[in-house]
């Protein structure tokens, strides 16, 4: 049974180890984040606890705790626990762990677990091997990626295997990690007199982008290598943070006034046609840490709301550069986004369709509602001609140009003012060449 890897029964004596893996949790209760998949009585953590689980994939971004995941359910579990990088394995190694697995279960009647890091990496002929004992339930498998499976591994194996996305930590989530560390004695830093300074803690949980091994590193470093003062401390401050992540802190908490400052001074830019500062505002949030979809979306409402149909290609680009966000997230990101935050400033600009909007939900609010008129209202269905629905109503491509007068409300009303800027100097004039027309003849006219 040389083959399994005790992790589990590892020496005590680990300090030669990174922080991030001393401080590996040790049950579910010291896991944190993931509530959406670990809280009470999620079935995941049901099935952990109860020694019954199933084969996983777990998916996330890097530091979200896949490892620590599988670390623990290691700790938990009376299963056998084998873990191998898929980087560093071949076909030739999976067959010997699945060997072991089939003794185990024949001899001792104990299920093995594998974990596989970066399974991704597995070509489809790699994958396959674990197919029969995975389905047969002699190996429970949990492969831990930062890819998305359903793209980068087999239907056959996703289809016998419980698929669980982990999400990037939030800040106080990594603060707790962070204390957790500072905290402990026997695999922590707690036997290290540390004076921490909160700003320096919680630019480490934001700057580090809910990566929870990075913050551990970072503050590692930050302790291990800075000298005690005359009262036998070790001071983390703001200075040394940013140092330890190379890395500078900028004014930016996402829920006080750096946030909604700099959000104001980009959305402010745009509208003024200044792509220099809209990019320079842009990059200090993206920076900070800001999600970039937050800063997509208020591109589109700006591409909307104060360019309008001046150029109505601003609110393609705007929302293409959402979902290219979405789809490929950072660093790479912030080359849409700056594409169209940039021809977002550059462009004609106009609120016509903003006023336009915001006027008649006034007069919906303030003024008796009108009713539709009859010849516009629905004719599908029968009895409808009975009530005079529909009765009246010109079909416009029947008519020269495609136009015909007709009214459209029972009482006149003008929301939508174009301006001469831009595209919107061709709408105008197209409306104003329609309204010009000579109106229909009476005997045609509509109530």
């Amino acid at each position: 049974m040389d083959l399994f890897l005790k992790e589990k029964d590892q020496p005590k004596d680990s300090n030669g180890l990174p922080l991030a893996v001393r401080m590996r949790p040790v049950s579910l209760d010291e896991l944190f984040g993931q509530e959406h998949i670990l809280g009470k009585g999620k079935l995941l953590r049901r099935a952990i606890e109860a020694d019954r689980l199933t084969s996983a994939i777990l998916f996330g971004p890097p530091g979200s705790g896949k490892t620590s995941l599988a670390w623990c359910i290691a700790k938990m579990t009376q299963a056998n626990y084998v873990a191998i990088n898929a980087t560093t394995s071949n076909v030739e190694e999976l067959r010997k762990v699945i060997a072991g697995a089939k003794l185990s279960a024949r001899d001792n009647r104990k299920k093995t677990i594998l974990f596989i890091d970066e399974i991704h990496r597995f070509n489809k002929a790699q994958q396959d091997v674990l197919l029969p004992d995975v389905e047969e339930g002699r190996l429970i498998l949990i492969g831990a990626t930062v890819h998305n499976p359903y793209f980068s591994l087999t239907s056959a194996l996703l289809s016998r295997s419980i698929v669980c996305e982990l999400k990037a930590l939030e800040p106080p989530e990594l603060l707790k990690i962070i204390d957790n560390a500072l905290k402990d004695k026997e695999r922590g830093l707690g036997n290290i007199k540390v004076k921490a300074d909160k700003k320096a803690l919680n630019f480490l949980a934001k700057i580090c982008e809910g990566d929870g091994r990075r913050a551990l590193a970072a503050l590692e470093l930050g302790v291990l290598t800075t000298p005690p003062g005359p009262d036998g401390y070790v001071n983390f401050d703001l200075a040394v943070a940013q140092e330890s992540i190379q890395k500078k802190a900028v004014v930016y908490d996402r829920d006080e006034n750096g946030h909604y400052d700099t959000a104001s001074a980009f959305i402010k830019s745009m509208r003024g046609s200044d792509p220099d500062a809209a990019i320079y505002w842009m990059a200090k949030m993206l920076y900070a840490g800001e999600d970039p979809r937050f800063i997509a979306r208020r591109v589109c409402i700006l591409a909307a709301e104060d360019v309008g149909n001046a150029d109505p290609m601003a609110l393609v680009l705007a929302n293409a550069a959402l979902q290219i966000s979405e789809f490929v997230g950072m660093p790479e990101a912030r080359i849409p986004l700056a594409q169209a935050v940039i021809y977002v400033s550059c462009a004609p600009k106009s609120n016509a369709s903003y006023l336009s909007i915001e006027k008649a939900t006034q007069d919906i609010k303030e003024k008796k509602v009108q009713e539709v008129p009859d010849h516009l209202k629905d004719t599908n269905y029968s009895g409808a001609e009975k009530l005079g629905h529909g009765i009246g109503y010109k079909y416009a491509h029947d008519y020269p140009g495609h136009f015909v007068k007709q009214k459209y409300t029972r009482k006149k009303v003008r929301y939508y003012e174009p301006t001469n800027i831009g595209y919107e100097a061709k709408i105008k004039a197209r409306l104003d060449k329609l309204s010009a027309k000579p109106a229909a003849r009476q005997e045609d006219e509509v109530e």
